[in-house]
């Protein structure tokens, strides 16, 4: 069964959903917690939050306005697990990189609502996957969000997991 693709308006109140579960998570948990790796190579919350960060500047809200300044763009990749290294995320204040989401996350839900059907249609030209229209751009966001969200929620569930005592039997069926 096929539906409608959810418009711009839903998208923006997506991100902003998103950002409210974000925010509620990570203001409740502590800065242990927040530096905590649940496996080697496997980033921690602060990790997400920076690699969030920068998929908001390079490659949604980012790209979106290049699509929208030029026709049909070529747009650059970059090496996600290279940036975060360079960014050192776990090293940092996770107040301070949720508040940078956050700011940045009310321009992009300004940018999304005032997206108008043409916008939607205008694309770029990704090295890798190929033609990318505006409109596929808002449905992955809203995809990418929700992995990253439940990856943090994992994350926590591992940090609490080795306290759990015999409830761990619970989770075992």
């Amino acid at each position: 069964m096929t539906h409608a693709a959810p418009a711009p308006a839903v998208v923006a109140e997506l991100l902003r959903s998103a950002m409210r579960t974000l925010r509620a998570e990570v203001t409740a948990l502590p800065a242990q917690a927040l530096a905590f790796h649940p496996a080697s190579g496997e980033w921690c919350v602060k990790e997400v939050l920076g690699h969030l960060i920068e998929t908001e500047r390079r490659g949604f809200a980012g790209r979106i306005r290049i699509i929208l300044a030029e026709t049909t763009p070529r747009l650059q990749t970059w090496d996600q697990d290279e940036v975060a290294r360079e960014r050192r995320d776990c090293e940092r204040d996770g107040a301070a990189l949720l508040g940078a989401l956050a700011r940045m996350r009310d321009d992009s839900v300004a940018l999304v609502r005032g997206l108008g059907a043409e916008d939607l249609e205008r694309a770029g030209e990704h090295p890798k996957v190929g033609r990318l229209r505006v409109a596929d751009l808002l449905q992955e966001w809203v995809h990418h969000d929700r992995n990253h969200v439940k990856q943090i929620l994992a994350n926590v569930q591992a940090y609490v997991w080795p306290h759990m005592g015999n409830t761990q039997k619970f989770s075992a069926d």
